[in-house]
């Protein structure tokens, strides 16, 4: 499906953007999240474009990690550094 709205063309590049599931990765202080969102993407050079309601979606959940407000999310494993 093609999108029409808000933009018709992607802003980077003027590419076509169609409209996909998206995974997207939120950090917050030592935590992070994954999410799957819709979003406006240009099949030229990848620019993903979100809804300002998805945006919002993401700083809430970037502030819950930050406070370690993790108690409504799934664990998926460990993250490890070496």
């Amino acid at each position: 499906m093609i999108m029409r709205a808000p933009f018709e063309k992607c802003p980077v590049c003027k590419g076509e953007l169609v409209k996909k599931e998206v995974e997207k990765l939120l950090r917050g202080g030592v935590n992070t999240a994954t999410v799957k969102v819709k979003a406006c993407v240009c099949l030229h050079c990848g620019e993903r474009l979100y809804s300002q309601d998805t945006v919002r979606r993401f700083e809430e959940i970037r502030s819950k990690l930050e406070h370690r407000q993790t108690a409504e999310f799934q664990i998926l494993g460990k993250l490890f550094q070496a």
